[in-house]
């Protein structure tokens, strides 16, 4: 039997996305949204205002024949600008000439999706909070006291899910969350005088100092969203600079290039709030036509921004499996866990591994001449050596192949950096050698 009533809790990207996949199959689509309409009240505050979209999330809005409207929020970023402690900024490219991650508000971004969404006959409900979901009956329990029946029930309500809730409370469901011990906390780099960027706007900024960072990212109105990287505790911490004089003197020894663009520093320092930053992970998904899709069912640090292309690219899978399995949900719904889980897994340790990069390795010169040989490698052999970050940002290769993949590359290379005349030769390094120890690592372990 054919289910056609869906119900969607949240709104956000990912939920709003969902909405117009599955609307334009025919279903009878509603999501329920705890907040406000994002439409007609700012909800932006103690939030990230900037995504990173990259090829995953694209191919999903180019699926939809939306991806044009969306072109016109966007900034590319060709490249990381690395802001040292001491010394000249350099800037180190993400991929080919071509190649670019885009910088896009997150507000603008979902006000877009649900607009769509509801120009195909999507129906949304704001200020509906769910609060508890009978899953054997798939009747949802919200705030106000309704109580509405579905046939299917998609959880995109995020990293504290209501479905998931209810999920945890039945047998055999493994739940696993981590927050890390680093938060992060908010401040703005505003144009410049004469209406300017203060900053290259095609470069994402980063100032690594090792524990902590400072990354900033460009906005439409010519200002930069900076965000602070911190433990909660320890030395150098959010505990420690939590006064406005203490942190300004941070700044002006640690960032001192930035502490004179972010103008208002001492009022958003003490008066935007210190987030913290989580990891989730659980299984099964899926239970009695209820689904788990997005940061629901794998929330992700933010440091290799895939989060949201992450989630976009569970939309196009999923709409890709209900074809192919004839729409029939509980089969198509037990497919999409199983092949979605290990990317999951895999995106979430990449995500945990880009942050020491960030932090610790991009400053560092032996990490960036390491960098460089790869790039030569790519160049040179395009098929047999594609660096890990352009896997995972510029490929639809599967997450977990090209963290399989990335593993054997690393050990090459560790192995390759030990040379202790590689600083000065790096240049000279036979390549082929190189490429024939992949094929070698990848005939053993039968990655293929």
């Amino acid at each position: 039997m054919r289910q056609n009533h869906i119900s969607i809790l949240g709104a956000g990207l990912i939920g709003s996305l969902l909405s117009i996949y599955l609307k334009r199959k025919g279903y009878a689509v509603e999501v329920f949204e705890k907040r406000s309409d994002g439409r007609l009240v700012d909800l932006d505050s103690g939030r990230s205002i900037n995504m990173a979209l990259s090829d995953r999330g694209w191919r999903a809005l180019y699926e939809l024949g939306i991806a044009d409207e969306v072109k016109q929020y966007c900034i590319p970023m060709k490249g990381r600008m690395i802001h040292p402690e001491a010394g000249q900024t350099n800037f180190q490219p993400y991929g080919k000439d071509d190649q670019a991650i885009y910088s896009i508000p997150r507000g603008k971004f979902n006000q877009l999706l649900v607009s769509k969404a509801e120009a195909e006959g999507v129906q949304f409900h704001f200020e509906s909070k769910c609060e508890e979901i009978d899953i054997d009956q798939r009747i949802m329990h919200f705030a106000d006291g309704r109580k509405l029946h579905s046939d299917v029930i998609i959880g995109s309500d995020g990293a504290y899910s209501a479905l998931r809730r209810a999920m945890q409370l039945t047998d055999r469901f493994d739940y696993k969350q981590e927050f890390i011990n680093s938060g992060y906390k908010e401040l703005t780099i505003p144009a410049t005088a004469s209406g300017d960027y203060a900053l290259d706007p095609h470069a994402l900024h980063i100032w690594p100092r090792g524990s902590y960072m400072l990354i900033a990212l460009p906005n439409l109105d010519k200002s930069f969203t900076c965000t602070l990287f911190m433990p909660f505790e320890g030395d150098i911490s959010f505990k420690t600079i939590h006064e406005k004089k203490i942190a300004r003197h941070f700044f002006e020894v640690h960032f001192p290039d930035a502490i004179s663009l972010i103008t208002d520093f001492d009022r958003e320092f003490y008066e935007n709030p210190t987030s913290s930053l989580i990891n989730i992970a659980c299984y099964p998904w899926v239970k009695n036509r209820c689904l788990l899709i997005g940061d629901s069912s794998h929330a992700m640090v933010p440091f290799y921004g895939q989060g949201m292309n992450c989630g976009f690219e569970d939309c196009y899978v999923l709409d890709k499996l209900l074809e192919e399995h004839n729409h029939n949900w509980d089969v198509a719904f037990e497919a999409f866990q199983k092949r979605r889980k290990p990317d999951a897994d895999a995106i979430c340790q990449l995500a945990m591994d880009n942050f020491v990069e960030m932090r610790d390795l991009v400053a560092n010169e032996k990490w960036v001449i390491r960098k460089k040989l790869e790039a030569k490698l790519y160049h040179f052999y395009p098929q047999e050596w594609i660096p890990l970050y352009t896997m995972v940002t510029f490929s639809d290769l599967r997450y977990s192949e090209a963290y399989a993949l990335g593993q054997l590359q690393d050990r090459i290379m560790q192995e390759v950096m030990k040379d202790p005349l590689i600083m000065e030769n790096w240049d000279r390094i036979d390549l082929e050698h190189i490429i024939n120890k992949l094929h070698q690592l990848k005939a053993k372990t039968e990655l293929v």
